[in-house]
């Protein structure tokens, strides 16, 4: 039998705040980020979730404020939705099964639309974007991977799911064929995908 546990602190609508969900001593910290008028407005919010890149591995979740939508917030933008920033501990992939259970308890606890849950990531996050996009198709309204990729062979899953996807050309770090294989695979079985890439950009797309 598989436990998890999660510590769910003092709700700070408008800030993203620390918490950890763990799984047998395995698990994530994250950052949370709740809408300014949560949960004053009785309503389901949508829910966007961050996958970040190897950079940003660790055990402290403000690392994970270096790039994307935390750092926007940290910055002072606000969302009119929920943002999960899970963070990838040293040394690790990041694990679809966690990722699942981990969003599972964010569904159980918060009021989210179940029908607008988004996914992106950049990076080793772009790859765990695709990944988890591909483990549970049917509950993503839509993924945008960033200079990511993944197994083509496998990617049809995701033919009704919209897919915008960017990488820059002169990527040496995850080169731009990682996603032009994954897009071309898309193309074929007929998906909804659309495709963005920075002619002059490296990694930093």
């Amino acid at each position: 039998m598989i436990l998890f546990s999660a510590r769910i602190p003092c709700l700070w609508p408008g800030q993203q705040t620390p918490h950890q969900f763990f799984r047998q001593g395995r698990g994530y910290y994250y950052l949370l980020y709740l809408p300014r008028n949560y949960p004053s407005a009785k309503k389901n919010w949508p829910l966007l979730i961050f996958l970040h890149g190897a950079g940003e591995r660790g055990s402290n979740p403000e690392k994970v404020k270096t790039h994307g939508p935390p750092r926007l917030i940290e910055e002072g933008k606000s969302f009119p939705f929920l943002v999960l920033s899970p963070q990838c501990p040293a040394g690790q992939q990041w694990d679809v099964n966690i990722l699942q259970a981990l969003l599972e308890e964010i569904l159980r606890k918060y009021q989210v639309d179940t029908f607008r849950i988004y996914l992106t990531g950049l990076s080793m996050g772009g790859i765990g974007c695709w990944a988890l996009a591909k483990s549970r198709p049917e509950m993503f309204a839509a993924i945008v991977p960033v200079c990511g990729g993944g197994d083509p062979a496998k990617v049809c899953v995701l033919k009704d799911t919209p897919v915008w996807v960017f990488h820059g050309a002169k990527d040496r770090v995850v080169p731009l064929s990682r996603s032009r294989q994954m897009v071309r695979a898309l193309e074929k079985c007929g998906g909804n995908v659309r495709f963005t890439v920075y002619p002059h950009t490296s990694h930093d797309s």
